[in-house]
């Protein structure tokens, strides 16, 4: 059984906006509506689990409250890693995997919500985006991380864009920070995820190199650009607005 985690801690302040970036209004809904209204249409068994700040916690429940939600405070903003690791105490005993998503990333569909963790296997799994270039509006995945794959095109980990080489960034797949894990490898494991990086953050996809590390095979599965943009500028925001418009 699945439990979906919502990482949706981040301040507006890069939006330029005093709200929490999940509310910052998307075509006049807050872009974390979208994302909930899709999975509330999935109808998951086990009650999904937000990741809020101290300081969003209350306003975000306020607007967001007709969705049938858990909230759990991140009390330091130390990374996705450990937002992520915020929710051990709080996570359904019978939750054998855990399905983390960003609550910036507004446009995924039902379907996929559905179908990803049923095609999970193994100790973790991703969603990744396939793109032919970084130009027009797919500029928007210009700082993303790059996946990085073995000779023999395995993906052995990520590598986010503040760290990777000039050779790295013209790697044209990206990682849209969504994942299934095995819950009890994940937190048999995410106590080896160092903060040792340009950002000082603890991150969620060191998990994947984890894995590799480990002889685990990293399962993945490709979805369309559009469905995947995320939002962390006022010009990502117009980008977006665009894409609903179409």
């Amino acid at each position: 059984m699945t439990q979906i985690i919502i990482m949706a801690a981040g301040k507006g302040t890069r939006m330029g906006s005093e709200l929490p970036k999940v509310l910052v209004p998307l075509k006049g809904r807050p872009m974390l509506d979208y994302l909930l209204d899709s999975i509330s249409k999935t109808a998951p068994v086990l009650k999904p689990i937000v990741i809020v700040s101290p300081d969003n916690k209350n306003i975000i429940a306020a607007a967001l409250q007709k969705y049938d939600v858990q909230y759990v405070i991140q009390e330091q903003q130390l990374g996705t890693g450990h937002a992520v690791a915020s929710a051990r105490d709080y996570i359904d005993p019978a939750a054998t995997e855990i399905f983390v998503l960003n609550g910036d990333h507004p446009f995924y569909k039902q379907e996929t919500i559905n179908s990803f963790p049923l095609k999970h296997q193994g100790v973790v799994s991703m969603i990744t985006v396939v793109l032919p270039d970084f130009k027009d509006w797919r500029s928007v995945f210009y700082h993303w991380g790059r996946i990085i794959r073995d000779k023999d095109k395995n993906v052995q980990g990520i590598k986010e864009f503040k760290d990777a080489s000039d050779e790295e960034k013209e790697i044209l797949e990206v990682n849209p920070n969504c994942f299934c894990f095995n819950r009890d490898w994940f937190f048999a494991n995410i106590d080896k995820v160092h903060d040792d990086n340009k950002a000082h953050e603890f991150y969620l996809t060191d998990m994947v190199k984890i894995a590799f590390a480990g002889g685990h095979h990293v399962g993945i599965w490709n979805i369309e650009p559009h469905e995947a943009v995320g939002i962390n500028s006022p010009e990502e925001l117009q980008i977006a607005e665009s894409l609903v418009a179409a």
